[in-house]
């Protein structure tokens, strides 16, 4: 098997140093050559023909947002970004995501040789997996065609934060939920979902793998483009029907009833499935509060945290929708739902908001 070929781009000599090493660690990577701004890449990428481009989201003589627009648009490829992690950094990754690039990775903000051996397996498997993820063209509302798209923590499951306990059952009168889970190419899929949605839904909530620094950016930018109101998800909140709740990238987010009015509530306890927040504890606490009230939606993303939660859902009455493997930029979080049985249906992303209003219009 032939070994993932990654150029790596960036201004800092130190950092092009550190993922160099860290990368190379790796059996079956090879980072065939580093550049210090998007005119030495383009030229290295014609040369060297990589596989994989890490990108810093700030680059000199050329911003890292036009040189990926423009490596988009000439020669479509697999980028992880490199990305600070402030607001102007989580707002440029965004609109990274929504280019092309297939994930990002945050940069210590200090320390930043000692920091970066730390988060070396995230790095690696970040690489391993932009190798095999599906780099998609979108077409934006002028018709113009653009893509889509540490040591390693003990693994623990939903019983870290909830115990599994028996849903309620269907005699009861309770209102309806949507709880949505997403990790890699995620950002722009949920986009995708909410963006056709009407305001007369349920109640939404949702977890996506991101840092905390880029969930409050990343659900602003969902309240600009859905008629539905997003916000990120505060302690205590009332879950209202034609509104949406991201869980912030430092706490992992459940739902309590309370008669029959759901409330958001952050936890900030261990990882799960080494996330937080973690789909399978949104999923498990929407089984336990709303049982066969609530729909699960599971989309594109690496691992398999959520499928276990989703078969949860499904074992206990709700609808849930499994995104298929030709749209997802990973199928791994649907796929391992799919394999558990836990997906009622298996939809192309452009689809599952088309299933959602079916469900609730004949529901209704």
């Amino acid at each position: 098997m032939s070994k993932i070929r990654v150029l790596i781009v960036d201004d800092s000599a130190l950092v092009r140093q550190v993922l160099t090493q860290v990368l190379q660690s790796d059996s079956d990577i090879e980072v065939v050559g580093t550049a210090s701004d998007p005119f030495i890449a383009r030229d290295k990428i014609k040369q060297l023909k990589p596989d994989v481009l890490t990108l810093d989201v700030e680059m000199p003589r050329m911003d890292g947002i036009t040189f990926l627009r423009n490596l988009m648009r000439l020669h479509p490829m697999p980028v992880v970004m490199i990305s600070s992690l402030t607001e102007k950094g989580a707002q440029i990754t965004l609109d990274a995501l929504e280019i092309g690039a297939v994930d990002f990775m945050a940069k210590p903000k200090e320390d930043l040789k000692s920091q970066m051996q730390e988060y070396s397996a995230t790095i690696i498997e970040k690489v391993k997996m932009a190798a095999k993820a599906k780099v998609r063209v979108r077409v934006d509302e002028a018709g113009t065609a653009k893509p889509a798209g540490t040591a390693v923590p003990p693994k623990l499951e939903s019983d870290a934060i909830l115990a599994k306990t028996a849903p309620p059952p269907r005699s009861i009168d309770l209102g309806e939920l949507i709880a949505i889970g997403a990790s890699t190419g995620g950002t722009e899929a949920v986009r995708d979902v909410l963006t056709l949605l009407p305001p007369d839904l349920p109640g939404i909530v949702i977890t996506q793998h991101i840092p905390e620094a880029f969930s409050g950016p990343f659900a602003a930018r969902l309240d600009r483009s859905c008629a539905l109101r997003v916000k990120e998800a505060q302690h205590g909140d009332e879950i209202l029907p034609g509104h949406a709740y991201v869980a912030p990238g430092s706490h992992h987010l459940l739902v309590e009833r309370k008669g029959k009015r759901y409330f958001c509530v952050l936890n900030d306890g261990p990882r799960v499935n080494r996330h937080k927040p973690s789909v399978d504890v949104l999923f498990r606490s929407v089984c336990q509060a709303a049982g066969a009230k609530a729909v699960g939606v599971i989309l594109t993303g690496m691992g398999d945290d959520g499928a276990r939660g989703l078969k949860e859902m499904r074992d206990a009455g709700s609808f849930t929708i499994a995104q298929d493997e030709n749209t997802s930029v990973v199928w791994g979080m649907p796929g391992e739902a799919v394999k558990l049985g836990a997906a009622e249906v298996v939809k192309p992303l452009r689809a599952v908001s088309t299933e959602l209003i079916r469900y609730f219009k004949k529901s209704g």
